[in-house]
């Protein structure tokens, strides 16, 4: 039986609609199992290349089906990852904000229509499911935990009404407990304090790493107002006290301003709190349920500084996070429940992996892809790539590694990954400033050999297996020095150990180069720079390599530098422009008294915004026909040397944004742009 789970938006990606929720309708994905295993997934950022697509999957969902070798008729459920009343709820938002006979009312007839009109056959509505948001979340840990039994809890920002529950996975089955209203949304909670520290949605993350360099002491009265705990689990929280209470007690920093110690005490006080509620929550259902044994989801279990508190508490023997937590992962549940529903359950098994997305192709394909970029990469193929790319490491290079299947979820775990020596301090500072381009605080986590995890990290008992990379656990105190880049300020990291069985690949790699050095630890990242989501392709790693400052490239069997690039190399690609963006020139007030021509690219999607660029650039892009090579576009100018340098460095720019698209040109462009020259030169 095949059943696919969707997540995400209801429009294209060269569409933009009026904002829903902030809370929903993002993280886009879609999953693919047979009898309740999966067979494919991945989200769609990986694809349509937007952070956190708010997107109709498409993309995704025909990777799923190709993976599979069937077509959207040969699949027995479609199961969508909000229940139907949600979505026709949010409709009406919608509609009311921007009215429209092209969007209708109606969930199911809408989710038919986008999937016959993407791929172009008739849906049956006895086909489509909604499911319960929390319920997907709660099943899609509880199904991969490979307990019998055992407590669930599901929490996040928002969806169908709630922003949780507590559940008990029993054989098949997941029962729900309690759930929790979108007042007491912990996930909003983290997300309507952080605003008052210049960050807003997605940012979560860079908040928990800021908090431990902050002391929660000064501000704990101030939070102890914002939330309230009560008997038998319960707990209130006041949202609407928050904003007015940091405004009077700190000074309110901007995206981009300084950190104060204000701002890091302010972080450590949000942590602390979201600990207490959490911890008050599972003591309660853990004594009155006897579970010993705990499942997490939802985006708020992506805090992975809890998930190692919780470990380390005993107050569980042995917990599960899945590591798709947020909302793609409702994509799993939703799957999973509708294969359940079908008579054909999950195996009771645990997860080991989630290595389900697109892989490289052949060596072959792989050769041609790079080949294409001559100009650019110097290429080498080697039949020990893990001993030679271990030679680089150990030497200082800082890397990107692409190998295999793509990872499902938020983590590169070792097949797109950016990985460097974990000793040196100083390559934490490196990888942020030339790579992320982001704050220099901001931790990276180690991947270790599985056996020997245990010599450098004090792991809570009991447990000897962190494949997901979603657990802050203590780095011994012994090998701290010994591990500069990867130990955050507190003295932990959050650790990925690399079985040999899961990934051969990448279990070699940290084995050559513990030849090496001694040491069985590489820091890894994901492999992606600030502006866009972790690499899927050959075609994105290469993006990605020529965009920021790494020193080399594993990408399959190949070993990848760069060249010294001429003008010339520049100008032999082609530029397209990505399907989410569009070109505007519009009057606007540039004083108050006076207007001006202004030339902007726009994106479709949820905080792309909007970047200007030069009149010269925006009259070269508009001449673009699906894709173009630049030189042909320069001599239909007639532009000089000195003209064409200029706007090389400016489309290198928004390419660094993954505004334009730069890449060798297709055959058939490639073919008349050689037809055109000979005419010219003619």
């Amino acid at each position: 039986m095949l059943c696919l789970g969707v997540s995400g938006g209801l429009d294209r990606v060269y569409e933009c609609r009026p904002e829903l929720p902030s809370t929903f309708l993002h993280d886009g994905a879609a999953v693919l199992v047979r009898d309740g295993r999966v067979i494919a997934a991945v989200e769609e950022e990986r694809l349509n290349r937007i952070k956190h697509s708010n997107k109709f999957p498409s993309q995704s969902i025909q990777y799923c089906l190709e993976a599979a070798g069937v077509e959207l008729k040969d699949v027995d459920r479609i199961a969508f990852y909000a229940t139907e009343a949600y979505c026709n709820a949010m409709l009406e938002r919608l509609f009311v904000s921007q009215p429209s006979d092209a969007i209708p009312m109606d969930a199911r007839l809408l989710l038919r229509t986008m999937l016959g009109q993407e791929f172009g056959t008739e849906v049956d509505p006895s086909r489509i499911s909604f499911v319960s948001h929390h319920q997907a979340h709660a099943v899609s840990a509880f199904a991969m935990s490979g307990f019998e039994q055992s407590l669930v809890l599901a929490i996040d920002g928002g969806g169908d009404f709630l922003s949780g529950l507590v559940a008990i996975g029993s054989g098949t089955e997941v029962n729900i407990l309690q759930s929790f209203p979108e007042s007491n949304s912990l996930g909003l909670f983290y997300l309507e304090t952080i605003r008052y520290l210049g960050y807003s949605l997605f940012d979560e993350y860079k908040v928990m790493g800021l908090a431990p360099y902050g002391d929660p002491a000064p501000y704990r009265n101030l939070f102890a107002q914002f939330y309230e705990l009560s008997e038998n689990g319960c707990y209130r929280l006041y949202l609407d006290r928050i904003g007015p209470a940091l405004v009077r007690n700190i000074q309110v920093r901007q995206k981009g301003m300084p950190f104060t110690q204000q701002h890091r005490d302010v972080s450590a006080s949000l942590q602390e709190a979201l600990e207490r509620v959490v911890f008050h929550i599972l003591k309660h259902y853990r004594e009155a349920t006897g579970m010993n044994r705990l499942c997490l989801a939802g985006g708020v279990a992506h805090n992975c500084t809890v998930n190692g508190k919780l470990l380390y508490s005993g107050l569980f023997e042995d917990i599960f996070v899945q590591p798709a937590a947020h909302d793609a992962g409702c994509a799993l549940g939703a799957a999973l429940m509708a294969s359940h529903e079908g008579g054909r359950p999950a195996p009771r098994e645990r997860l080991q992996d989630v290595y389900w997305g697109p892989d490289l192709g052949t060596e072959h394909a792989v050769e041609q892809e790079l080949n294409a970029w001559a100009g650019h990469l110097d290429i080498e193929r080697s039949d020990d790539v893990s001993g030679r790319a271990a030679d680089w490491m150990a030497s200082g290079a800082v890397i990107g590694w692409v190998q295999g299947r793509s990872e499902f979820g938020p983590r590169a775990l070792g097949n797109r990954s950016i990985l460097a020596d974990p000793r040196p301090a100083a390559n934490k500072d490196r990888i942020n400033a030339m790579v992320k381009k982001r704050e220099g605080y901001r931790p990276f986590a180690p991947s270790v050999l599985a056996e020997d995890a245990p010599e450098y990290f004090d792991l809570p008992a009991g447990e000897t297996e962190f494949p997901f990379m979603n657990v802050v656990v203590r780095v011994r105190n012994s090998k701290r020095d010994s591990l500069g880049a990867i130990t955050h300020v507190d003295g932990t990291a959050r650790l990925q150990t690399v079985s040999r069985k899961s990934n051969p690949t990448y279990w070699s790699l940290i084995d050559e180069f513990k030849k090496r050095t001694g040491i069985p630890v590489l820091l890894n990242t994901s492999f992606n720079n600030n502006a866009e989501p972790i690499v899927d392709s050959v075609a994105d790693a290469v993006a990605t390599f020529l965009t920021t400052e790494l020193d080399a490239l594993v990408v399959g069997p190949f070993l990848v530098k760069k060249r010294a690039v001429t003008l010339e190399d520049w100008t032999s690609l082609a530029v397209s422009l990505p399907p989410y963006v569009s070109l505007y020139r519009v009057r606007a007030h540039t004083a108050r008294d006076r207007q001006e021509t202004v030339c902007e690219i726009r994106t479709a999607f949820s905080g792309g915004g909007t970047v200007p660029i030069s009149g010269v650039l925006f009259d070269l892009l508009m001449r673009i026909k699906g894709e173009s090579v630049l030189r042909d576009l320069f001599d239909s100018m007639m532009m000089d040397h000195a003209e064409r340098e200029t706007l090389v460095e400016e489309l290198k720019g928004l390419w660094e944004q993954r505004r334009v698209r730069l890449h060798p040109p297709s055959r058939a462009i490639h073919l008349k742009s050689e037809c055109h020259q000979m005419t010219e030169q003619a």
